[in-house]
């Protein structure tokens, strides 16, 4: 490990609320925080593996030392260009070899990636620009048919103090040769990158990591998931999120040494073909993802024996998909539930069917604190649905410059209030219930859209299901059912079989069966690929 230059401070930003000094001590002495950055990772697996495979696009292949090449290279190129320690740059690339070259140039500097992701475009770079006060906006010409130039141009144009960098693409060289940095322009302890909010409405809030923090889940991620130099990573979803970033994703990846390949896009065709031709041992979906890979008919004719395990999360899977998995795609089922705030829950190697199908794990760390709380705040019995709040080694304190959101998102201990509904059992485990703001009351009676999803997606002719509120003036809201057929040509099921589905197959009580039910081809969703369910009950 690089030894950090020793006249570096600890870097202090405003609008970062740390964690309390005696805290941080805590989570050092227990061995949480080791005091590691991602340049000293970087470092360590390509002095460890460094002819081993780390990165595959669909133009280039790097080993690890070739990518510890270029990203001494990367990181020249951007210190020429005023770039360093402190700095917020809002990052904006596709699944490319590009991205993890400039995000670990940026490490090497001590600068701070905001990882902005593909999907996004002006108005939310704007806001990142402008919220994080950044120094610069880094990005490519263009993606397929999309101009990002666009983007970068008018970014330059609205906010002059942004620099604005188009990345060369596949070999191109960068045009200035600018000398290696000095390694260690960071501390542990530093603000590593600013991460988006998960959240399904408006404009994600930032989320600061640090070395210390971020590592920590990363490293205990990899050994959860049993993840080692010979395993085969496929980023289907955005590899700037969370999930794929770090759960254990491409950071885990790096850690052990293994392999990550970079998908251009998420459909099953293009991932089960990268599945066969790379023989990918892993990967990371959000449950729309599995269903279409488990829905699609190239999984009958690309060979996906590799497979070793699937990571589920982004949104509670439902107990029926789950249960498909190792029979239809021949592997095991890892359950992942977290937020890029923090806390992070995994179903384990070993667990039993029941366990893996129907709960989302349990949190990585001895000193993940959990609350399970009532409308008043008051702690509920194991086995019985509450807000979960929680605190801990990875877990935020606050949002990056957003005191109005973090009064109404923190408790007054530090409790981060997920706005999660979950079933905690005697053993830690949880099990999602829904969302507080997505449960939906019915004349007085509290309905959790994902059970009554779960119900459906029982039935064999349907593809997937979002079941939403809709206002209404007697009953405040009504259940309605979005429904995507496996046969988009087909008419059946209709409302009336699948009410009576519901009724006398699942036998469920009457409130809970939707008052109306919409057949469509396809859901709105978000950027990473989450149900936008505001939209739909619109």
């Amino acid at each position: 490990m690089s030894a950090p230059a020793k006249e570096l401070v600890p870097l202090r930003l405003d609008g970062v609320i740390a964690y309390p000094e005696d805290v941080a001590a805590q989570y050092r002495e227990r061995g949480y925080w080791i005091g590691q950055t991602h340049s000293d990772l970087l470092a360590k697996t390509v002095s460890d593996h460094a002819d081993r495979v780390a990165v595959i696009d669909s133009v280039r292949t790097l080993t690890y030392a070739q990518l510890g090449e270029r990203v001494q290279l990367v990181a020249g190129e951007l210190a020429w260009r005023g770039i360093g320690r402190g700095d917020r740059v809002v990052v904006h690339l596709p699944n490319t070899v590009e991205f993890v070259e400039i995000a670990f140039g940026l490490f090497e500097l001590g600068a701070l990636p905001v990882f902005a992701l593909a999907a996004h475009r002006l108005a939310e770079i704007r806001q990142f620009c402008a919220g994080t006060s950044a120094r610069a906006y880094v990005t490519v010409d263009r993606v397929g048919l999309t101009s990002y130039r666009d983007i970068a141009d008018d970014i330059a144009r609205e906010i002059p103090a942004v620099a604005t960098v188009l990345v060369p693409a596949g070999d191109e060289s960068w045009t200035t040769a600018a000398p290696l940095p000095r390694r260690g322009r960071a501390l542990p302890s530093d603000v590593a990158l600013l991460q988006l909010s998960g959240g399904t409405t408006g404009t994600p809030k930032l989320i600061p990591r640090t070395h210390d923090d971020y590592l920590y889940s990363v490293r205990e991620s990899a050994r959860i998931c049993a993840i080692d130099e010979r395993s085969v990573m496929l980023a289907a979803l955005p590899i700037s999120h969370n999930f794929t970033m770090s759960s254990p994703g491409l950071l885990g990846m790096i850690a052990v040494g293994g392999s990550v390949i970079l998908a251009p896009d998420p459909s099953p065709d293009t991932c089960l073909r990268l599945v066969e031709q790379h023989s990918v041992t892993h990967a990371a979906l959000v449950p729309p993802l599995l269903m279409a890979w488990l829905n699609s008919s190239a999984r009958h004719t690309a060979d996906t024996s590799s497979l070793v395990s699937l990571w589920v999360g982004g949104a509670k899977l439902p107990a029926e998909v789950a249960r498909r998995v190792p029979p239809e795609l021949g592997c095991s089922l890892t359950q992942v539930f977290g937020m890029a705030e923090g806390l992070v829950n995994y179903t384990r190697v070993g667990d039993d069917d029941r366990t893996v199908f129907t709960t989302q794990g349990r949190p990585i760390s001895p000193d993940d604190e959990i609350r399970v709380v009532d409308d008043n705040g008051t702690p509920v019995p194991d086995g019985e649905p509450g807000h979960l709040q929680t605190r801990g080694p990875y877990t935020i304190r606050g949002y990056f410059d957003a005191p109005e959101h973090n009064r109404h998102s923190f408790t007054h201990d530090g409790f981060y209030i997920t706005g999660d509904i979950v079933i905690r059992d005697s053993r830690g485990y949880l099990q999602v219930v829904g969302r507080s703001k997505d449960q939906i009351n019915r004349g007085g009676e509290k309905v959790a859209p994902a059970m009554v999803e779960n119900h459906l997606l029982a039935h064999g002719a349907i593809h997937d299901v979002s079941v939403v509120g809709i206002p209404d003036d007697a009953l405040g809201e009504r259940i309605c059912a979005f429904v995507i057929r496996r046969d988009p040509e087909a008419q059946t099921p209709s409302a009336a079989q699948l009410r009576a589905f519901l009724r006398t197959e699942r036998q469920v009580a009457a409130y809970t069966i939707p008052d109306m039910f919409e057949f469509v081809t396809e859901f709105p969703t978000t950027s990473v690929g989450k149900i936008d369910k505001k939209s739909q009950g619109k």
